[in-house]
């Protein structure tokens, strides 16, 4: 074994000692000089025959290399008989080349088997009509297939059943950038009424081969289809328009609350500081228009303006339902049977809401 690796050294330093001669000499080494080692492993239905080669190049001329199936480095140069014959004689370097079937190419193939010959990719085939800048009317139909994995894929026409193999032209197979490739197969003819199309894909990720089918739309067909896409799209908006009126016009009504007739059909309404109580809204003082007292019963009586005065005493509270109501303060002195409760807001002055307690 020592002897072995005094050889190999003594045969580095002789290499060293010629060059520098050569270049001592006067003769410069011309070129780029590169020796490399490449090593493949070579499947044959997964991992059921596996061969490694490991290959020695000089200068991109390859003068040794390893054969698993041989199990012995080989001079395929005369370069590389000294070095063939060095490695063979190496026990322990020839255990670990031929070990490389197992321990490099079938490990690898198991962890790289779903990242690479079972990845699947999210295909997309899609037809479309295509025309010229020359031509009025369509002169094509292009296959648009994207999203597969590995690149080699299959893609043919057929128009009424038929294959078509003469009129058919695509584009070279292109990356997407992300593992993943497309290609674009087009048939060259001007589709006719009645016939009908299909772009078939057959793929190593494919169970069963992917179809699609395409064919001319007569004018009563399209016009159906936009018929009923604006009506649709009408309908919608009449939907919309009649939400939104009635929205609006629950939102405008939610102030009144509904009361019994107060004379003949009259609505009654809450007064205002038992609205501003129960809804708990704040109104800043101000003077209140005068009410006029509802007509019916009443209608010969001249309306009766009253105006909140200020109490001496606190103001009582708004009665509650069912409640006797409160009588005017001395100063108001009304001819009529009518009384009055004086009710008291959050704020600013009371306020005065009509009853009456009599018929005319």
């Amino acid at each position: 074994m020592e002897t072995g690796h005094v050889l190999g050294a003594g045969a580095v330093l002789v290499a060293l000692v010629v060059l520098g001669a050569h270049a001592a000499g006067g003769e410069e080494p011309s070129g780029v000089f590169l020796e490399m080692a490449e090593g493949e492993c070579q499947h044959l239905n997964g991992t059921e025959q596996v061969r490694y080669v490991r290959r020695c190049i000089h200068n991109r001329e390859q003068f040794m290399h390893f054969d698993s199936d041989v199990g012995l480095f080989v001079a395929d140069t005369p370069l590389g008989e000294p070095q063939a014959q060095y490695w063979n004689s190496q026990p322990d370097l020839l255990e670990v080349a031929r070990g490389m079937v197992d321990t490099a190419c079938r490990y690898n193939y198991q962890a790289l088997t779903p990242f690479i010959t079972e990845r699947k990719g999210e295909r997309v085939v899609r037809v479309a009509p295509m025309q010229s800048s020359s031509l009025p009317q369509t002169d094509r139909l292009a296959c648009y297939v994207t999203g597969f994995y590995p690149a080699q894929i299959e893609v043919k026409w057929f128009q009424n059943g038929r294959e078509e193999t003469e009129r058919v032209v695509s584009t070279d197979v292109m990356p997407n950038g992300d593992w993943t490739y497309q290609v674009l197969v087009m048939l060259e003819t001007t589709p006719q009424r009645g016939d009908t199309y299909m772009c078939q894909v057959e793929h190593v990720s494919l169970q069963h081969p992917v179809s699609q089918r395409w064919e001319l739309q007569s004018d009563g067909a399209r016009s159906k289809m936009l018929t009923g896409v604006g009506g649709f799209v009408l309908g919608l908006i009449f939907l919309a328009l009649g939400l939104g009126l009635y929205l609006r016009k629950k939102v405008s009504g939610g102030g009144r609350l509904a009361g019994g007739p107060l004379g003949r059909g009259a609505p009654q309404r809450v007064p205002r500081c038992c609205q501003d109580r129960a809804l708990g809204t704040h109104h800043p003082p101000s003077r209140r228009s005068p009410r006029l007292l509802p007509t019916g019963l009443l209608s010969d009586l001249l309306p009766l303006r009253l105006r909140c005065a200020a109490a001496q005493s606190p103001p009582a509270p708004c009665p509650s339902p069912g409640s006797s109501p409160h009588s005017f303060p001395p100063s108001v002195a009304p001819s009529l049977p009518v009384t009055a409760l004086q009710c008291r807001g959050p704020q600013g002055p009371p306020t005065v809401a009509l009853g009456l307690s009599g018929s005319a």
